[in-house]
């Protein structure tokens, strides 16, 4: 039986019916496209996905990578869909054609890439975090840069990584003890200690090409803090003039880290510098390192998101299969022992379960295809306050898009276990993979917690707050919309009692300006989940809004629609209410974690 990835039908609700994609093809960039190109696109990233990424998702966890101390090996199939991926051009579907890219949307393109995550998230780290790599680059870089290295990635012939993180600081880069010597050359002799550099070292392409964040060492030493923060290209092998490849550079493979999931992608420690000192160039302008690198560690978090809510919907479908075919006890109110025992799906607490799964799973995925959306409004949009508008709203959420999917993804993947009983947590069910799988998305690219902080601090207050104010209108326009129908009518009154009380607790701590502000971000994480739950209910008011309007107009697809409704009343029934608490606890200021002493442990 072949593992589930996405629901096609689905996928064309959220494109089509919600984020109204084909409207896009209005817009001078995407003029040559139209619904059958994008469904073509997407046929073929399905295919992909199932015949190159699919095929190995199990072997790959079986199979990690391995390091003998001279060479690390890796199972032929990662070769062969990387390579796969970049023949079909699928890893630079938004670039330009001029590029060798399909200049597809980019809502359209994260589609495509959803179908390839869904089939094995693990195994598309590598090209696809090149190409992130590579923007990084053909953004900030100089021209014998972008020669010599982003056009080589754009290709695929070389690879990328990001390597912000060493032992000792974990996520506080401003104290990462990385340094850069300028040489007479003009190049930069970098040394450091990395980990968790995914990527970090394999053979699946020609080079390698690091970029590192260090400090510049001057007379005085290194500046503290973030400020001395530089972004260095620093590329395993040294590339010639005529773009062939030079001598090794002094990077090496220092060990690799065996995780519980992602276990194709392979994690590293990568030492640089351990003789002479790591050739590298600096990228854009001294002391801005953080801030490039900034622009691809955020696409990373929605990359991340994403693969959260894809291995949730994955695990949905396969809970759904599995507890229709599994027949077992029969209804409450039926004791004949001789009558045929029900299928699990019919019991009320597997209803419940699959449930939950369905509002989680279908409303994340949907959350991160509108954060693809808003990219093709940043970048297109005819009206420049609309481009702008979409590029703030899509800052403001972030923090929302990588940790909500990740936090409650692998709640729903725990439910597909459940579902599955005894059976869920033998390796011969993949459901407990996607677990494995997904329990790393919390910790990458930023902890959730992480975000919280990020959130609460400094996304609330994104031009004066004025952005916020904006979101909480966009939200009760949804609302607002949903009086229109009987079936919604429901959902209005509860989201807009809802949006108030986000209002209420974000005014609440803008003017608590004489609290320290250890005490308001103490509980910056519950903030996170109240916003995050409020924002999940405009998503599945807004779908149920438009599985209304299908009803009412004779749809002949209703089950599916009626499921939409049905989500959504979960959600804002089920999950919604529990902000009420939320908000008082947040504006009461609570300080029990806060006061815990370490002694009391």
């Amino acid at each position: 039986m072949a593992n589930k990835t996405l629901n096609a039908r689905d996928v064309d609700f959220i494109l089509y019916e919600m984020l109204d994609a084909e409207s896009l093809t209005t817009r001078p960039r995407y003029a040559e496209h139209n619904r059958e190109t994008f469904d073509a696109s997407m046929a073929t990233a399905r295919q992909v996905a199932e015949k190159y990424f699919a095929n190995h998702n199990r072997k790959g966890d079986e199979n990690e990578p391995a390091f003998d101390g001279q060479k690390v090996t890796l199972i032929p199939e990662i070769k062969q869909a990387c390579d796969a991926v970049i023949e079909t051009g699928l890893t630079r579907a938004g670039r330009d054609y001029e590029q060798g890219g399909m200049q597809l949307p980019h809502v359209v393109g994260q589609a495509c890439f959803a179908w390839i995550q869904a089939a094995n998230v693990s195994s598309t780290v590598y090209a696809f975090l090149a190409q992130s790599a590579a923007t990084v680059i053909e953004k900030f870089g100089n021209a014998d840069q972008q020669k010599r290295f982003f056009e080589p990635m754009l290709n695929g012939r070389f690879f990328g990584t990001m390597c912000l993180t060493e032992p000792h600081a974990g996520s506080s880069l401003g104290d990462i003890r990385a340094t850069a010597d300028l040489q007479a050359d003009g190049t930069y002799r970098v040394r450091a200690n990395k980990i968790f550099i995914s990527g970090g070292e394999h053979d699946l392409s020609e080079n390698i090409v690091h970029l590192v964040l260090a400090k510049i060492r001057g007379p005085e030493g290194v500046e503290p803090g973030v400020k001395g923060i530089s972004l260095f290209i620093v590329p395993k092998f040294l590339v010639n003039d005529d773009l062939t490849l030079g001598a090794r550079n002094d990077v090496q493979l220092a060990g690799l880290f065996h995780k519980m999931g992602y276990r194709s992608s392979i994690s590293t420690a990568m030492n640089f510098g351990e003789k002479e000192g790591a050739v590298g160039y600096l990228l854009g302008e001294p002391g801005k390192g953080l801030s490039y690198m900034f622009h691809m560690m955020n696409e990373a978090r929605i990359a991340v998101g994403t693969g959260a809510a894809v291995l949730a919907v994955a695990g949905y479908l396969e809970s759904v299969e599995y507890a229709r075919n599994r027949p077992q006890g029969r209804a409450p109110d039926n004791r004949d022992p001789r009558s045929p025992m029900i299928p699990i799906a019919q019991h009320a607490d597997v209803k419940r379960m699959l449930l939950a799964q369905k509002s989680i799973a279908e409303a994340a995925f949907a959350l991160c295809l509108y954060s693809a959306r808003l990219v093709d409004d940043m970048q297109t949009h005819p009206d420049e306050a609309a481009r702008k508008d979409a590029a703030d709203l899509l800052d403001l959420l972030t923090p929302i898009i990588k940790a909500w999917p990740s936090e409650y993804g692998p709640k729903a993947n725990d439910l597909a276990i459940q579902i599955h009983g005894g059976s869920g947590y033998m390796r011969e069910y993949i459901v407990e993979q996607h677990y494995r799988d997904n329990r790393l998305n919390p910790i990458h690219e930023g902890t959730n917690g992480i975000q919280s902080l990020d959130l609460l601090g400094r996304k609330l207050g994104l031009n004066g707050g004025r952005t916020f104010q904006k979101f909480l209108g966009m939200m009760q326009e949804t609302a607002n919309a949903a009086l229109a129908h009987d079936e919604t009518r429901e959902l209005a009154d509860a989201l807009t009692h809802a949006v108030q009380r986000l209002g209420k607790v974000a005014l609440f701590f803008a003017t608590k300006r004489d609290v320290p502000p250890s005490l308001l971000m103490a509980n910056s994480a519950l903030f996170l989940d109240f916003m995050s739950r409020i924002v999940v209910a405009w998503i599945w008011t807004w779908q149920a809004n438009i599985a209304a309007r299908a009803l009412e107009s004779g749809s002949a697809d209703a089950d599916f629609y009626r499921g939409k409704l049905q989500a959504a009343r979960y959600w804002l029934r089920w999950e919604l209410p529990q902000t009420v608490q939320q908000a008082e606890l947040l504006m009461s200021l609570d300080d029990t974690c806060l006061a815990m002493e370490d002694a009391w442990y």
